[in-house]
């Protein structure tokens, strides 16, 4: 199959790629100079893996014509250029309360827009201990870098492994329709911190974040497909090392 995978220097993009070696893989990143917006994009495949786009709910809060342009705009050129052909997209669990911020509200406009024949991708809070960016929960956790949590939110977190796996077994099923990726399972951030004995300061969060982005998977479920890696597995492979 040939493959045209957007955000390919991306954390899922990196992943995914190494995951696609029997496939002919063309890769766009913004870290190469190609741009959504203006790139070039003749080419000849079968299917559009697109993850690429800005991410992250604070960010979004101080610069929202930044998400609109390189979530909304970028994709929208993408669905009129590639009408015909398969694409699967990145959206997210924040698409489900797009009021919260412009993040969401760019995700909820993307599963709108989209074709019908499309593949939507809700991932939920995605994990790793590799190749993450070094702000994000895990591995500040990891790092025993915490400095609070939101004590009422909770958090479906899917390994970045399970999310490459449900990205390959969708991409080989004829499947269109928006699919929440995560586990089923939503644990709440002071389950975590205590697991791993961090005092930090607890707040309440505030109105811009979901309090609770667990997943229904059952749709994938039902295909046969489900997430292997559990979070506090891991987490306790990741802290005996550390010890």
């Amino acid at each position: 199959m040939k493959i045209l995978l957007t955000g390919s220097k991306g954390f899922v993009g990196s992943h995914l790629v190494k995951k696609l070696t029997a496939h002919q893989v063309f890769c766009l990143d913004r870290a190469d100079g190609n741009d959504l917006l203006t790139c070039d994009l003749n080419y000849d495949v079968d299917l559009i893996i697109h993850l690429a786009g800005e991410s992250g709910i604070g960010k979004s809060l101080d610069h929202p014509d930044l998400y609109w342009q390189n979530n909304v705009i970028a994709t929208k050129r993408l669905f009129d250029h590639f009408k015909g052909t398969r694409i699967m997209y990145a959206s997210s669990s924040t698409a489900k309360e797009p009021n919260r911020n412009p993040y969401a509200m760019t995700k909820y406009t993307l599963e709108r827009l989209a074709p019908q024949t499309s593949t939507g991708l809700r991932f939920c809070t995605i994990y790793s201990n590799s190749q993450q960016r070094p702000n994000m929960f895990v591995p500040r956790l990891l790092r025993k870098e915490i400095e609070y949590i939101h004590t009422n939110h909770k958090r479906d977190f899917i390994h970045i492994d399970d999310v490459c796996s449900a990205i390959t077994f969708l991409m080989n099923r004829d499947a269109p329709g928006v699919y929440d990726i995560g586990t089923g399972i939503s644990t709440p951030l002071k389950e975590i911190t205590d697991f791993f004995d961090i005092k930090c300061e607890e707040r309440i969060g505030g109105e811009n974040e979901r309090l609770c982005n667990k997943a229904d998977i059952s749709k994938l479920t039902d295909f046969g497909w489900s997430p292997k890696i559990k979070l506090f597995e891991y987490l306790k492979s990741q802290k005996d090392l550390t010890l």
